[in-house]
């Protein structure tokens, strides 16, 4: 397949970061063609930073490297699922994973550190 394919809706597909042992996932960010041809070439993720406007490879500041694992796509082919081993904490917070806070039913917001 093409990986030109991933990119006929949009500029940007989300991709969900999830560690290959736990299956916890990690984070969501959103890769280009660019980031994603550089994942495959590296064998590290990479990502395109929206606020930034720039590609970003996960780690090269942190140390946070993930390797990737294994690559999934959805069958839109519009969503990457990244199975990674990560060497550190995935979230700029410090916490493993971006995902550490629950809103409850009520509304209410609780943090899971």
């Amino acid at each position: 397949m093409e990986i030109k394919r991933f990119f006929e809706k949009s500029e940007l597909v989300p991709a969900i970061v999830q560690d290959a042992s736990t299956l916890q996932v990690l984070m969501l960010a959103y890769m280009n063609e660019k980031a994603l041809r550089l994942t495959l070439e590296s064998g590290e993720t990479w990502f395109w930073s929206r606020s930034r406007g720039e590609l970003w490879h996960k780690g090269s500041t942190s140390g946070n490297v993930q390797r990737v694992r294994e690559l999934r796509y959805d069958c839109d082919c519009d969503a990457l699922l990244v199975l990674v081993e990560p060497a550190g904490p995935a979230c700029h917070t410090g916490n493993r994973s971006c995902f550490y806070r629950t809103l409850e039913f009520s509304g209410d917001c609780k943090n899971n550190e």
